[in-house]
């Protein structure tokens, strides 16, 4: 009976010791045999299309597929010979309300003044003479030394000089007073809406050139030179290789052992070279199916979408390229 016991024991100490081998060795909960944990995951894909903001025929393409970009750089031009003489009017435009404007708030000329007063005393002797007249024909109707027909004509020109006398006052004091305060707040008005219109054209004139918004590589030329393109019609198509960015994905399980801010490395399939980066957004919801979790074993099945961002990649590290991550420094 006690061979048996020590047999027993014996048993049970070699499978204690062969569970701890396996732990260590193969990495079992948790961790591998370099104390990393591996994720797994591919180079984000990030691209932009590219095209002009406004319509017309492009007139040149200077990128090429597989080309190289820096932010601001010249990709492209559209014929830019419609949007020049839409300027011109509108520069002659803007001219036109601003000599408005000025008239109006400089006033009258001195000789125009000069002009208006001499049209009043001319109206006011006309008008003296169209009242004597009709004075002295006055008494000479009864008797019939007149006729009617002759004083009504006196009276016509009587009723016409006041008139025009009147006028010319009112255009003395007009040019003498200057353009009323409404009159100049209408050409203001007129000469900002000439102004916008301008602006408008020569952001026209601007969206009539493309270029690079970022660093990156041009992998797609959809158009070539003489294409008639629409507003927003994809002219290029450029992939932004900085900053480079990893998506990875976790286990639930091991999900409390990353936190943002933590250093990895990141090796490609098919390349040696390790990079380096840091994990950084880490997303709060799990992906995959099942969307809702109704038992513990579910649980197992849920993973959870990271950010890694390569701090120093280099043209081998290529987007949509699978990558294993190696996170050195996780919590137990």
């Amino acid at each position: 009976m006690k061979s048996r016991l020590i047999m027993i024991a014996a048993v049970i100490a070699a499978l204690v010791l062969i569970a701890g081998f396996a732990i260590s060795w193969f990495g079992l909960f948790g961790g591998n045999s370099n104390g990393k944990l591996m994720l797994y995951g591919n180079v984000d894909i990030r691209e932009v299309n590219l095209g002009f903001r406004v319509g017309g025929r492009i007139a040149s393409i200077n990128v090429e597929e597989g080309d190289k970009v820096k932010p601001g750089q010249r990709l492209a031009a559209l014929d830019q010979a419609p949007v020049d003489a839409r300027v011109a009017e509108a520069d002659a435009a803007v001219a036109a309300a601003q000599a408005k404007l000025a008239l109006l708030r400089n006033g009258s000329r001195a000789q125009d003044i000069m002009q208006a007063k001499a049209g009043v005393t001319a109206a006011e002797a006309s008008y003296r003479k169209a009242q004597q007249d009709a004075d002295r024909r006055e008494g000479l109707v009864d008797p019939g030394a007149i006729s009617k027909g002759t004083w009504q004509a006196t009276l016509a020109q009587l009723d016409t000089s006041k008139a025009q006398l009147d006028e010319a006052q009112q255009n003395y004091s007009k040019l003498k007073q200057g353009a009323r305060p409404e009159e100049i707040a209408a050409a203001q008005a007129q000469l900002e809406s000439a102004e916008a219109a301008r602006r408008a054209i020569g952001v026209d004139r601007s969206d009539s050139v493309l270029t690079a918004p970022s660093d990156g590589t041009i992998v797609t030329r959809a158009e070539e030179p003489g294409a008639i393109v629409a507003p927003g019609a994809t002219v290029l198509t450029l992939s932004i290789d900085r900053p480079l960015r990893v998506r990875a994905y976790i286990a639930e399980t091991d999900l409390s052992r990353i936190a943002p801010g933590m250093k990895v490395t990141v090796i490609a399939d098919g390349n040696a070279k390790t990079y380096h980066g840091t994990i950084g957004f880490i997303s709060p919801q799990a992906e995959f199916t099942p969307k809702t979790v109704q038992t513990k074993d579910l649980r197992t099945d849920l993973v959870y979408r990271l950010r890694v961002i390569v701090s120093d990649p280099d043209d081998a590290l290529r987007q949509g390229q699978p990558v294993t991550v190696a996170v050195t420094a996780w919590s137990e």
